[in-house]
């Protein structure tokens, strides 16, 4: 389906501020809806003739919608939308006319013009009508509770048509709770309780406050009940604001073990100050999985810490041990375990640092691509080079693919470009074949080791590519018998899931081929 964006850019000529306002109005309009126990449906005009298109739908949580067809998409013109004609060119809110029928469904329609300010403050041009169609099939005579909805409804109608509702959102503010159902107080112009739903009256219960709250100073109440007096004052602060005709963000309140979370809006129709409309939504057990959540987090970022610790201290025993050793072959494979323990605490460093279980795996790559041009023994000077993004990975598949391309760099640089007393006789990328002859490196080259990585239907391809001698004309990787190429094979086979392919490079040297799956497995839970 397309978006209201989509929508209003195909089909009208209303500017990109137009349009924002309308995104605007259909992210906090679920709280007309509700208060209203209506249906809302946001019309443009398409042409001068009366015909309007519906870009966006919202139905109420509070009653039976009048609407069981979605109407976003629909175009229609004529005596069926002359109440929205009205509204849009008479820029009034219109509620004459008689009930309507869709199929069994009696309804009653509504029509609000939908205005933005000019930058001076003063109401617009009409750019849209809302139209509001409530349900009769369930009439019955109203409850205080929703006589006072439908009484605030009404006002932030007439704020909607003087173009002051929506008010502007605050920088990082989410279009989240509370809502109509969680609690509603109602503030006359001095800041007094008029109106509180039984929702609202047990939500300050927990925070403590016993008796009813109608009559009550609400900003005094908030100071009297907070914990913490600078959380009561910034809460008592934001219903002065929304008496004053300001929009303050949403608070929190705690007290007594209890969270209860605040939004106050301002009700000034026809831009007249009446009072404020307050939201409030006990969230204390969600404050309380926060809590925990944030434990539990502290308490693996500290895990990861400490395995990284004891990674490097296992590499700082292992160069120890290689320093005392004598032999040559044993030296250099102690050497190589010191930098496969090492990459892997590369990824639980990172992770150490990360709020959730995945990394951001360019960086590490990096890392260990700068590492392997300085332990190599090569004598030449071999660039690094990634292309891409791995993008974030998980940490199952972190640890092992940063094992794999540690071999595979390694490889690339000590293979690709030997030192001059292994010439003659190259053992080529990771194994101990010998080969019959091997092509001669062009001395103009610069030495180079590309890393190319990207995304494509749930797979990660990657590569490592060098420009070195290339593979030996009797190579096979099945039959290699250095413990590189063991590993690799093993971790992306096993581990990763995975492909890997060694080959001659396009333009020269070796290309080492990767395709790992990164969907998870639902069979056994691993990614």
């Amino acid at each position: 389906m397309s978006t209201l964006r989509d929508l209003a850019e195909e089909h009208t000529r209303l500017r990109p501020a137009d349009i924002d306002h309308l995104h605007r109005i259909a992210g906090d309009w679920q709280l007309l809806s509700d208060l209203s126990f209506a249906d809302l449906l946001l019309w443009v005009p398409v042409d001068a003739d009366g015909t309007f298109l519906c870009v966006a739908q919202v139905r109420p949580t509070t009653a039976p919608t009048a609407y069981q067809d979605d109407q976003v998409g629909r175009i229609v013109g004529g005596p069926e939308v002359a109440h929205l004609g009205v509204a849009y060119s008479q820029a009034r809110i219109w509620r004459e006319g008689d009930p309507v029928w869709y199929g069994d469904v009696p309804a009653r329609h509504e029509a609000i013009p939908v205005r933005l300010r000019t930058a001076e403050g003063e109401a617009g041009e009409v750019i849209a009508v809302v139209g509001r169609d409530t349900n009769l099939s369930t009439a019955r005579t109203p409850s205080q509770l929703e006589l006072n909805y439908l009484t605030t409804a009404d006002d932030l109608a007439q704020m909607i048509a003087d173009g002051t509702f929506p008010p502007p959102r605050h920088p990082g503010e989410t279009t989240s709770a509370p809502r109509v159902g969680d609690g509603l107080v109602r503030l006359d112009a001095g800041g007094k309780v008029t109106y509180a739903s039984p929702n609202a009256q047990s939500a300050y219960r927990r925070l403590g406050h016993a008796s009813h709250l109608v009559g009550e100073d609400l900003a005094a109440l908030h100071r009297r009940l907070a914990g913490d007096p600078l959380d009561g004052t910034e809460a008592a602060n934001g219903i002065l604001a929304a008496l004053r005709g300001e929009a303050p963000p949403r608070r929190e309140i705690d007290a007594r073990g209890a969270t209860m979370l605040t939004r106050a809006l301002p009700l000034m129709p026809a831009g007249v100050p009446i009072g404020a409309l307050v939201l409030v939504r006990d969230i204390t057990e969600v404050r309380r999985r926060d809590r925990a959540l944030i434990t539990k987090d502290a308490t693996i970022r500290e895990i990861h810490h400490r395995v990284k610790n004891n990674l490097q201290t296992v590499a700082a025993l292992l160069r120890l041990q290689a320093r005392r050793v004598s032999m040559p072959e044993a030296r250099v494979a102690l050497e190589e375990s010191v930098r496969r323990v090492a990459s892997i605490a590369l990824v639980h460093e990172t992770l150490s640092m990360s709020s959730d279980e995945a990394v951001e795996f360019d960086g590490i790559v990096d890392r260990v691509a700068s590492a392997a041009t300085e332990v190599a023994a090569t004598e030449v000077s071999v660039g690094m080079r990634r292309r891409g993004s791995f993008g974030v990975l998980p940490a199952e598949i972190a640890t092992s693919l940063v094992m794999v391309l540690n071999e595979l760099l390694l490889n690339a640089v000590e293979h690709g470009f030997p030192p001059s007393d292994e010439a003659e006789e190259p053992s080529g990328p990771a194994t101990d074949v010998v080969p019959a002859a091997v092509p001669e490196v062009d001395p103009s080259v610069r030495p180079e080791v590309v890393v190319s990585a990207h995304r494509f239907r749930k797979m990660l391809h990657v590569s490592v590519a060098d420009n070195g001698r290339g593979l030996p004309p009797d190579f096979d990787a099945e039959s290699g018998s250095r413990l590189g190429l063991q590993i690799v094979r093993a971790l992306v086979t096993g581990e990763l899931r995975g492909t890997i392919e060694l080959r001659a490079g396009a333009n020269g040297g070796t290309e080492a081929v990767l395709v790992v799956p990164l969907a998870r497995n639902a069979h056994d839970g691993r990614a």
